[in-house]
């Protein structure tokens, strides 16, 4: 990376977003086992866990029945959008008042570009501190800062200093950072991707930069070339290849997921629902949309395709109201018992709201006043403010 033309990004996480939002609701809930999404007995799927609860196993997307098996003692509570929405909005505006690139990501999560902006919040690590403090004073909420040249490095940044932490990779040091890591930890490596990684023997991220990348092209086409550039820290591929802040309305937009082998699984095909669900929502909040018309996609095993769609009152962004009618259109249309090949999750009409008025969140957990997990190799502690962060060299 050209130091000349270096830039500074913030990708800044919200912790536990949904947990600590029923936290301030009911302060009992702090330091238990928490379930956010519905009841023990409910045939949902969780929508956030505390970390108490993920100690037992408990993670998104989990039906709420497994969850209760594996956290027996865990309190489970309905999911409060509004609440969500409110506190979400008040944490996008203490990040617009940093920098006016802002994008969101998902419910918790969203980019600053902070660029040239030194004279006004000082260095990177100072401003990251002088952010985290102003976004728990402001909002009662824990967040995790990740600080690199790139989106890429400054979110698997913030990820590495949960929770409740700072961490800044320093231009020029992203291969070192990253080459301990494991490849699951580059954004877009899902299971399949990461099983494939393994079987040519690449583990770790510097396992993957040392194969050329015509190797990796032939071997996965274009996303091959994508990885070659996430292992040296570039913004490539998916969502990484345009400017933060920058927005190009889609009049649709949609998500779909073929079954390795087909599954009439409704527990299976439910979490891949709210899977895509999160995805499309994900892209709605980046381009700051606001969608009114919610549609299913659904195959069967004999390439029969249904779709069937549902308007809302109002439009929206939010992942839960979004899988709320996702879910209804599925149990509803589904002939239950027949194996399915492909589902899919569309929204359209949508509308750009002058001020986006969330910034997301699924599971995280808030843990006030603890310190950062150790930093990769390559990185030495550092303080700002009283807040504990890492700074890597």
């Amino acid at each position: 990376m050209d130091g000349l033309h270096t830039k500074t990004i913030f990708h800044v996480d919200m912790d536990a977003f949904f947990v600590s939002v029923e936290e301030l609701s009911d302060p009992s809930l702090k330091g238990k086992a928490v379930v956010v999404g519905g009841q023990r007995d409910e045939r949902g799927v969780v929508s956030a866990a505390s970390y108490e609860a993920r100690k037992f196993g408990v993670h998104s997307a989990m039906p709420l029945r497994t969850a209760a098996k594996l956290c027996p003692q865990a309190i489970f509570v309905d999911g409060h959008p509004e609440r969500y929405r409110e506190c979400s909005a008040k944490v996008y505006g203490v990040l617009n008042t940093f920098s006016p690139l802002v994008e969101m990501a998902s419910i918790d999560e969203a980019y600053l570009d902070m660029t040239g902006t030194d004279r006004l919040h000082g260095p990177p690590l100072r401003a990251a501190h002088t952010l985290h403090n102003k976004v728990k004073a402001e909002t009662q909420l824990n967040c995790s800062i990740g600080i690199g040249a790139s989106r890429l490095i400054a979110k698997v940044s913030s990820a590495k200093a949960k929770p409740n932490g700072v961490l800044w990779v320093i231009p020029g040091q992203e291969a070192r950072f990253l080459a301990p890591l494991d490849v699951r930890d580059i954004p877009g490596v899902g299971k399949v991707m990461e099983q494939n990684l393994h079987a040519l023997g690449i583990h770790q991220v510097a396992d993957l930069a040392k194969l050329d990348e015509t190797v990796l092209e032939e071997r996965f086409g274009k996303w091959g070339l994508a990885l070659a550039g996430k292992a040296r820290g570039e913004d490539a591929g998916g969502w990484f290849d345009t400017e933060v802040g920058e927005h190009e309305d889609p009049k649709s937009i949609s998500h779909e997921h073929t079954f390795n082998e087909d599954t009439a699984n409704p527990v299976q095909l439910e979490t891949t629902l709210m899977r895509l669900t999160e995805m499309v929502a994900r892209r709605l909040r980046e381009h700051g949309l606001h969608a009114r018309t919610i549609q299913l996609k659904l195959r069967y095993k004999d390439f029969t395709t249904i779709t069937r769609a549902h308007s809302l009152a109002s439009p929206t962004q939010l992942d839960t109201e979004i899988f709320e009618q996702i879910r209804n259109l599925f149990r509803k249309n589904w002939k239950r018992g027949a194996e399915v090949r492909l589902l899919g999750v569309h929204v359209s009409s949508s509308k750009r709201h002058q001020r986006p008025n969330s910034i997301c969140s699924t599971a995280g957990a808030i843990s006030a006043g603890s310190r950062p997990s150790p930093p990769p190799t390559g990185c030495v502690t550092s303080s700002a403010n009283g807040v504990s962060g890492w700074a890597a060299v």
